[in-house]
């Protein structure tokens, strides 16, 4: 990773070293997360709540870290990002395959994205092979099945009255009820890491376009609504 740290800029631009290495740090902190998250799939499965509400304490500090680390890249000025901004495209943040199977594997599939982002053969794999496989969503599901607490996928209905008793007769389903909050964390400390990441991309470009080929600023804004667990957020409106 530290010999791709080349510098495109001619004559060579003083932040444009900060900027590769704050987006190196996202990427090994996303295969940190999906690690992480894959193993929480594993133990839902098995019905080990604890452990899953373990490993999700651990993706949430990392959450916060990643949004604690745009302050970092904050300290470059419009005027000094200008300088080697150009060399960027068609890169972009946009193009994060691993941020896009975060997205995937906690519940948030979008198969159109197959077909925008730049990819290698490989990455391609990866993400076809994430839509095909379960979330954590549907492992979550098939623990509150397996507890008794129907959760089919063709009834919206039934579901809330099953996320509603798991919430009411918590001396029965408390950790059921504790890792729910727990996946609704993981979905609050992402949502406020797009929103650092809108005004820190605003803070820099204003609303010019991505180097990705996005509308940037605009683009980024139409996805602040996105959630990994919109019937959780939900059941609030029910209790």
């Amino acid at each position: 990773m530290i010999s791709q740290q080349h510098l495109e800029s001619d004559p060579p631009a003083h932040d444009e070293l900060l900027f590769i290495i704050v987006h190196q740090a996202y990427e090994l902190w996303f295969k940190q997360v999906l690690f992480e998250l894959e193993e929480v799939r594993v133990v839902m499965d098995r019905g080990d709540t604890a452990r899953g509400r373990h490993l999700l304490h651990r993706v949430h500090a990392i959450e916060r870290l990643l949004v604690e680390q745009v302050n970092v890249i904050e300290t470059m000025s419009p005027q000094d990002f200008l300088q080697f901004r150009m060399h960027l495209a068609p890169a972009s943040g946009f193009q994060s395959v691993q941020f896009r199977e975060v997205e995937f594997i906690s519940g948030l599939k979008d198969a159109a994205y197959i077909g925008r982002l730049a990819m290698t053969d490989e990455e391609r794999s990866r993400l076809e092979a994430r839509l095909g496989e379960p979330t954590l969503w549907d492992a979550f599901c098939g623990l509150l099945s397996e507890r008794g607490l129907k959760m089919p996928t063709d009834d919206e209905e039934i579901r809330r009255q099953s996320l509603l008793e798991m919430a009411r007769r918590r001396d029965e389903f408390d950790d059921l009820f504790y890792l729910s909050e727990d996946l609704l964390t993981h979905d609050e400390l992402f949502a406020m890491w797009r929103y650092r990441h809108v005004l820190m991309v605003e803070r820099q470009i204003g609303t010019k376009s991505g180097t990705g080929g996005s509308t940037g600023a605009p683009y980024l804004r139409s996805t602040l609504g996105k959630r990994f667990y919109p019937e959780l957020w939900d059941l609030r409106s029910y209790l």
